[in-house]
């Protein structure tokens, strides 16, 4: 006559253990893996020294001391970044990602860290009607795994898109003659390619791109779902905490002459 009762209580037990269990295995942060790219100037790269430099790197180590955790940079390929932060072998994602509607499919993020526009980069002079028909048949070069690529080549069906590992290649290629034009972030075709020797005779094109569906809202650090309520808030503070405390602007004089913090 018991049996009713014992199977509720062993319920009640199995759930109380559970729960425990779950809070027992929970992170506490004081330890983060952050994936990086290292390939994206001046945002991440690598210095001659070998050591990781650059304005998100500087961020993220500012995230860090703010949330007093013990942080690792962990480089890897952009487009190997989500897949490395599913597979746990990360715990956070800085590095340009933009927060768009494909992405927050797969995974979470922080509130926008800096947003910036989309930009053609071509030869200083070169006249081009920046329409799919307009720049039919040119060799339009990209990162792969980026909003660019995606905008790209869904918006230019009738150019050729040419996919690189790591925008630096689509630079050296576009100064070689190899594409005819590069789309990429603002930032990183101005501080990254224009302001450096190979960057002489090419300039800005065309208009800028920020369509929310694929340029987002900004970029954010990107996080699993399931800790977006813990590491999630624990970034946002940060993120809200360098804002008011003029570390972010120290952080953007320091790497660009405008600002390229989130609109609100």
């Amino acid at each position: 006559m018991q049996r009713r009762p014992l199977i509720a209580l062993s319920a009640l037990l199995i759930a109380a253990t559970t729960s425990l269990a779950a809070q027992a295995q929970a992170p506490d942060w004081k330890k983060i893996r952050i994936g990086v790219e290292g390939a994206y100037p001046p945002f991440s790269e690598v210095g001659p020294d070998g050591k990781l430099k650059g304005f998100e790197i500087d961020l993220a180590m500012a995230y860090c001391a703010e949330m007093k955790a013990e942080c690792t940079l962990v480089q890897q390929d952009f487009d190997g970044l989500i897949p490395a932060l599913q597979a746990r072998k990360v715990d956070a994602i800085i590095a340009s990602v933009s927060i768009t509607p494909e992405r927050q499919k797969t995974i979470a993020f922080s509130n926008a860290y800096y947003n910036t526009p989309g930009r053609f980069v071509a030869k200083a002079g070169a006249k081009y009607d920046f329409t799919p028909a307009g720049l039919k048949g040119k060799k339009i070069g990209v990162q792969s795994g980026t909003i660019h690529e995606k905008f790209a080549a869904d918006t230019f069906k009738q150019s050729e898109i040419v996919r690189y590992t790591t925008q630096d290649q689509a630079f050296l290629d576009l100064k070689s003659g190899r594409v005819d034009l590069s789309l990429a972030d603002l930032v990183a075709i101005d501080q990254g390619f224009l302001s450096k020797p190979d960057g002489k005779g090419f300039a800005l094109v065309g208009p800028n791109y920020d369509d929310v569906k694929y340029f987002g809202t900004g970029s954010g650090v990107g996080l699993r779902k399931a800790d977006e309520k813990t590491l999630g808030k624990k970034f946002n503070d940060a993120i809200a905490a360098i804002q008011a405390n003029g570390t972010f602007k120290k952080l953007n004089d320091k790497y660009f002459p405008y600002d390229i913090a989130p609109k609100k």
